[in-house]
């Protein structure tokens, strides 16, 4: 290939089905290489070392921020999360494309380095609707889901860091139109600069 790699950034409120649609990515796309993050928290049941996360101590974290080895990071929840710089540049310099899951915060850090980044968030119909996922999962308490909420209304109200918005409420659909849009960056073989590609919005609202 003779064009540098595509960066392509998912974001999206937890309970939006981003990882879903993430996996669905990869396995349209399996040339796609994926970013596995580092973190701090240990690993969650069926949770696998270098293919969920990199599960390292606070020491080794700490060592690689003092290095400049994250491309971008965050503390949350007490825990540590960062994403290898030196992983995504050799990657795209090959010409490869790369994936990132990542939230809010770590896509303003990135698209500083590489504005040429193509970010989607990934949103859910309504609040309710995610109100009634997030309930459906069984596993937070009524705070835990509160604040997941409010997280929600905030990493919305950042949509202008997004090139295009892709709304998940029926899946299959979801999945057409965001493999449909990233197929449709890479046979351009180049990426159009973020401030003359207006916000895009796929899917169904409920």
């Amino acid at each position: 290939m003779n064009r540098p790699g595509c960066l392509f950034i998912l974001s999206g409120p937890s309970g939006s089905g981003k990882t879903t649609l993430k996996q669905a990515v990869l396995a349209h796309f399996p040339d796609i290489r994926y970013s596995v993050s580092a973190t701090t928290r240990a690993p969650r049941p069926g949770e696998k070392n270098g293919r969920d996360y990199y599960f390292i101590t606070e020491a080794e974290f700490r060592a690689g921020i003092d290095a400049g080895e994250w491309i971008e990071w965050a503390r949350v929840h007490g825990h540590y999360y960062g994403t290898s710089a030196a992983f995504i540049e050799r990657v795209l310099a090959r010409g490869r494309d790369v994936l990132l899951d990542i939230d809010v915060q770590g896509t303003r850090q990135i698209l500083k380095r590489f504005p040429q980044s193509i970010p989607i968030f990934i949103m859910p119909p309504s609040l309710e609707v995610l109100r009634n996922r997030l309930e459906e999962r069984g596993s937070e308490t009524d705070a835990a889901l509160e604040r997941r909420l409010t997280d929600a209304r905030a990493e919305i109200g950042q949509l202008q860091l997004y090139r295009h918005v892709v709304v998940n409420d029926r899946l299959e659909e979801a999945v057409s139109d965001l493999t449909a849009l990233i197929e449709a960056y890479r046979s351009r073989c180049r990426s159009v600069p973020q401030e003359e590609d207006p916000i895009h919005t796929s899917g169904n609202r409920a």
